[in-house]
């Protein structure tokens, strides 16, 4: 693989990739202090080859076994540095499988703090008109409208400027395959967790110990938050969907993720039938019914480190799997 920090040589093959674990932020240093998304996957699978690859911020790290970590930054800018590494000529990725996972709100109809949802589809909560809620029409539920609608959650007509795509689906073979392969995985509870989802009294997948679920994944670079926002998630994931998506966790990243992987497969740098999407559960994304909407934005997370464990012990089983049975199972990819 590599041990030197400036990468390989321009004249060399570029370096097959058989793995890239995707995170999204780290909080101080990679491994031995409290962890972000990157730690556990730098201490377990011990990631300790580094590369600089210009354009991406954190250093690379492999751990010469075909895997490849990347801290990503947050929000939709972390496609800007996807798309640098995937450019960086040192690398092939043509058959790279990529685990973008991290820590997310959760809906509390669908599954409780630490939970691991692995997604069918990526919806893109960027792309829309906006205006102010308290200038709504009384009778919007939100004050949100897909590009060229005329109230919230209608088909909308085509503009002409608005993107294409605002959904990405994953392969289902692959998909189908990680759910298989995790969904008896025993995922972290603590007392907190269990005292916090408590307070979700009505909604039984709220308290529930945590659980792998497949769930599709809402991407928006504002960190939103309350009831109305969260039927916005759920309707909009419908709506794009039509019907056949169901909104579970909500972050910034994986909308501009995928975005840039679709581009790349385009070019002929990535495959986005090998592309998995995984988020964890850190904290609801709307209040318990006695609860305020500020009071819980602004609440601890009490599933933030249970979720960071969620996602390394769940995505950690694909990942091992893939080298496992690369020649067999994977080289050739999933169908």
């Amino acid at each position: 693989m590599l041990a030197c920090a400036s990468g390989l040589g321009a004249a060399e093959k570029p370096m097959a990739v058989k793995v890239v674990v995707v995170t999204t932020f780290e909080i101080g240093a990679d491994t031995g202090d409290k962890p972000g998304e990157f730690q556990y996957w730098v201490e377990r699978e011990k990631l300790d080859q580094k590369i600089v690859v210009p354009g991406v911020t954190h250093p690379v790290l492999a751990n010469g076994r075909g895997v490849l970590g990347v801290v990503s930054g947050t929000t939709v800018r972390a496609s800007n540095q996807i798309m640098a590494l995937v450019l960086d000529p040192r690398f092939d990725f043509s058959k790279t499988y990529w685990l973008v996972n991290g820590i997310a709100g959760v809906d509390p109809a669908d599954a409780s703090l630490g939970s691991a949802a692995w997604a069918r589809f990526v919806i893109d909560g960027d792309i829309a008109y906006e205006i102010d809620s308290r200038e709504a029409a009384k009778d919007w539920p939100y004050a949100i409208i897909a590009i060229g609608a005329k109230k919230p959650n209608e088909i909308p007509k085509n503009e002409g400027w608005e993107p294409e795509t605002m959904i990405y689906e994953m392969n289902p073979a692959l998909l189908a395959r990680a759910f298989a392969l995790t969904k008896d995985v025993v995922l972290v509870d603590t007392p907190a967790m269990q005292a916090y989802r408590a307070t979700y009294e009505g909604l039984p997948n709220a308290v529930k110990p945590p659980f792998v679920l497949i769930g599709d994944s809402f991407g928006s670079c504002r960190y939103w938050h309350g009831a109305a926002l969260t039927q916005w998630a759920n309707d909009w994931t419908k709506l794009w969907t039509k019907g056949a998506g169901n909104f579970v966790m909500t972050n910034m990243e994986d909308q501009g993720i995928a975005t840039a992987l679709t581009l790349l497969t385009k070019m002929g740098k990535a495959d986005f039938q090998r592309v998995l999407f995984l988020r964890t559960g850190s904290n609801y994304c709307t209040p318990a019914p006695k609860q305020g909407v500020v009071q819980s934005m602004q609440a601890e997370y009490a599933g933030m480190i249970p979720s960071i464990e969620s996602a390394y012990r769940v995505g950690s089983v694909v990942v091992h799997d893939i080298l496992a049975k690369w020649e067999t199972d994977y080289a050739g990819g999933v169908r």
